[in-house]
């Protein structure tokens, strides 16, 4: 088991907590302790590293500059540390994984189960979420990679796989529209909806769709969940909509109906699984990450 230095937890420990006092309830020391050791590595770099607050702590630019250089030696040293577990014939350690809702109850789950399967020496750590965190957590290191719909391209991002994921109608089985094999969103006017609030790409992507063509839908309820959103379909009949890979499992099951939208501008999106640029990740993620590239290759 490779250590890391102890200033370097403590540094990452406050600036993730914002607090001493918080940081040191989940070390486990004193916050007096833990604030004289930052103040002894200040006082050895020559430079204050937290701004301190009326309540709390906040990173000052040399601080950010800093724990950069830490979360990325934290990270060298786990993935060491899976490599040496490797050469003795193991894999094993924890895999942390940032995914999109949509892919968060279904696929995720069942490809965990059937790598531990053969794997059973590693855990995960699963983070679902909005494209924006998710990513900003890759960069921050906080997880190994992510899986989610339409990130920004940027030189940071290394893409492993990108899968076409279409925008869908999800409707009840009895609904007037579902024995349709496309729709356009046009032809949802008049009929109840039910979307997710501005935070969901699919959302970004109806809108502006709505904003060129003016359309108008009748909304019955906004919502931050995708689970919401097909419950009250289930329940009421609403129209609500998806990306494909999320449609997957309501549909086998004949719950749900879903149908592909045919606008230009919804069937552009793609499913990308990303790691962060210049990161050597530790041999357990490596390894589930190729499992996950050849799981999204059958879909």
């Amino acid at each position: 088991m490779l250590h890391p230095p102890r200033s370097f937890v403590y540094l990452d420990a406050v600036a993730r907590a914002g607090s001493i006092r918080k940081a040191a309830e989940k070390l486990h020391v004193a916050s007096t302790a833990l604030n004289r050791k930052i103040l002894e590595i200040e006082a050895e770099i020559g430079t204050p590293l937290f701004e301190r607050l009326p309540r709390g702590v906040r990173l000052t630019a040399a601080g950010e500059v800093l724990l950069g250089t830490v979360r990325r030696t934290l990270g060298d040293l786990r993935s060491a540390a899976s490599q040496i577990e490797q050469l003795r014939g193991l894999v094993r350690g924890t895999v942390r994984v940032g995914c999109a809702e949509s892919v968060a109850t279904d696929l995720m789950p069942a490809t965990i189960a059937h790598y531990q399967q053969t794997h059973p020496g590693v855990q995960f750590q699963l983070v679902a979420g909005v494209t924006n965190q998710l990513v900003a957590a890759l960069m921050a290191d906080d997880v190994d990679m992510v899986l989610v719909h339409d990130p920004q391209p940027s030189p940071s991002l290394r893409v492993a796989s990108a899968l076409p994921q279409p925008l869908c109608a999800m409707l009840r089985p009895d609904h007037p529209l579902a024995g349709r094999a496309s729709l356009r969103l046009a032809d949802c006017q008049g009929h109840t909806v039910a979307l997710g609030d501005r935070s969901f790409g699919s959302r970004r992507l109806l809108d502006a769709v709505m904003a060129r063509s003016r359309i108008v839908l009748r909304v019955a309820l906004e919502a931050s969940t995708v689970q919401t959103l097909k419950e009250f379909t289930r329940q009421t009949g609403a129209i609500s909509f998806q990306f494909q890979i999320g449609t997957l499992r309501e549909a086998r099951a004949g719950e749900l109906v879903s149908i592909p939208l045919a606008d230009r501008a919804l069937g552009g999106s793609q499913l990308v699984l990303a790691t962060r640029e210049g990161r050597t990740l530790p041999i357990a993620s490596l390894s589930f990450m190729e499992a996950l590239v050849s799981r999204l290759a059958a879909l």
